[in-house]
């Protein structure tokens, strides 16, 4: 069969899907996406994966592709952040069995893929994304797919779209957002720059930014003329939210952990993270309760907590119904306890607009650095940064002091100090392991505990050869038997 393309891939393949749940780091893993296909999502990426990890380690392959392969769980589109067209199509040609389509993100903003030279930070090299696509498009038997982020410019965000549809890529996700509007300066997305970009292309398009409930997804639909309407951050907080309903938190998460104890995920703190994004605002209020989920290590510590949230909401809304406590809402447009975005607090220097200059948005991002590195003064921290100082009140946030790593040779990560192959503790086990060889430095003892086993081996085989054959007189067993019977 050949393999469909452009807006056959999208009616056919993708059952016309318009509710997508967007692609999120240690998020969109198997138990989630199921969650939000029962409440109204119909199609689903699976989380950001590393093309060149992917490649090179099968523990990775399977706990983050292979093990989570669900009937229930199509469409689906896997996603690979790469540079390197070779190993992108390498790790491609691994996933394309167990999806729809292979998407290459080219829209994170974030720093962990400004030092990995992945995601939006490829957005001005043309040439080698052009390269990435094609080969993908041409070796491949499922679509490639792209999910980018717009320039300041909205000519040159078009052009970049014609260039890759040109190369072979069958559906577009365009992000409303530049690669400067994250964090504290996210900002509102610009539509006008999908809408731009879907009249110049063919191919079907996504639209992603600004999609707090579902009156806004259909607003989008209809302003930008997109094919469909992707979800991250208010997925994470409304599961529902593709339903148009909001649902109380406890039933969302205890939906959650159901499905969790059917298809858990490979680590707890997945879960986690899921169950601090629903129980945000009630949060904010029961503040042991925070502290709590934290703590737990276990599932069923995970479920306890929910369960106490549960109780105590309940318990609000019975003391409310009495006239016993009146609850002012706040900001929130409901109750706490029933699942909504969360709308982030506007940057202290404010953007005008979206179609500001990137000037004005490193300016501003700078003085937030600066503020932050100035003296370490909590009123100037982050309030990651301000737990750690908590934590530890001599924490010294000046960059000129933070510790200088080596790189480990094969992965890129901080090596060991002490590793005896100056490799990271992931590539010294494995390098170990194949060689039988100790690392003190990691603790790894696969050479120690191979000699401790050979030795125990030989002390068993020596004292077999010391025994007699058939027991202690040396007879055959006949005679041995018939002399035991005489004794007895």
């Amino acid at each position: 069969m050949p393999k469909l393309q452009g807006l056959d891939f999208w009616r056919t393949t993708l059952r016309e899907a318009r509710y997508v749940v967007a692609p999120m780091v240690d998020q969109s893993e198997l138990a989630w996406r199921l969650l939000s296909r029962r409440h109204g999502a119909q199609l689903c990426y699976t989380p950001m994966l590393h093309a060149q990890v992917f490649v090179r380690d099968a523990n990775y392959r399977r706990e983050n592709l292979y093990a989570e392969v669900c009937a229930e769980d199509r469409p689906l589109i896997t996603q690979f952040c790469a540079n390197d067209p070779e190993v992108f199509l390498q790790a491609a040609l691994l996933a394309q069995d167990h999806c729809d389509a292979i998407d290459l993100n080219l829209g994170c903003p974030q720093m962990i893929a400004k030092r990995g030279h992945y995601g939006v930070f490829l957005q001005d090299e043309w040439e080698l994304l052009e390269k990435m696509v094609k080969l993908a498009n041409e070796k491949l038997s499922v679509p490639i797919t792209c999910k980018i982020r717009v320039f300041q410019d909205v000519g040159r965000t078009v052009r970049y779209a014609q260039m890759l549809e040109k190369a072979g890529c069958q559906l577009l996700t365009v992000h409303g957002r530049t690669k400067d509007q994250k964090g504290a300066l996210t900002g509102i997305a610009d539509w006008e720059h999908i809408k731009a970009v879907r009249k110049a292309v063919s191919i079907p398009v996504f639209a992603n930014g600004n999609i707090q409930h579902l009156s806004d997804v259909e607003r989008c639909i209809q302003e930008t003329g997109v094919h469909g309407v992707m979800s991250a951050e208010g997925n994470l907080h409304n599961p529902a939210l593709f339903e148009g309903s909001s649902p109380p938190v406890w039933e969302m998460a205890e939906e959650y952990l159901e499905v969790v104890k059917q298809h858990p995920p490979c680590t707890l703190s997945f879960v986690r993270a899921h169950l601090f994004k629903l129980w945000h605002h009630t949060l904010q209020i029961h503040q042991d309760l925070r502290e709590e989920l934290a703590k737990v290590k276990n599932l069923e510590g995970l479920a306890e907590v929910s369960k106490q949230l549960r109780l105590r909401c309940q318990e609000e809304i019975a003391r409310e119904k009495e006239g016993t406590l009146e609850r002012p809402r706040g900001d929130l447009p409901f109750p706490h306890w029933m699942c909504q975005p969360y709308i982030r607090p506007p940057p202290k220097e404010l953007v005008p607009n979206v179609k500001s200059q990137d000037s004005e948005f490193k300016k501003t991002a700078s003085h937030k650095r600066a503020l932050e590195d100035s003296d370490g003064a909590p009123d100037t921290l982050s309030k990651n940064k301000q737990k750690k100082k908590a934590r530890n009140p001599h924490k010294n946030f000046c960059p000129e002091h933070k510790p200088k790593y080596m790189k480990c040779e094969q992965c890129g990560n901080p090596k060991g100090n002490k590793c005896v192959f100056d490799l990271c503790r992931a590539c010294c086990k494995k390098k170990a392991y194949k060689e039988v060889a100790d690392c003190p430095s990691h603790g790894l003892r696969f050479k120690t505990k191979a000699d401790r086993q050979r030795a125990e081996k030989e002390r068993a085989g020596g004292i077999k050869e010391t025994e007699p054959p058939n027991g202690s007189q040396g007879l055959p067993e006949t005679q041995n038997t018939e002399q035991g019977q005489a004794v007895l």
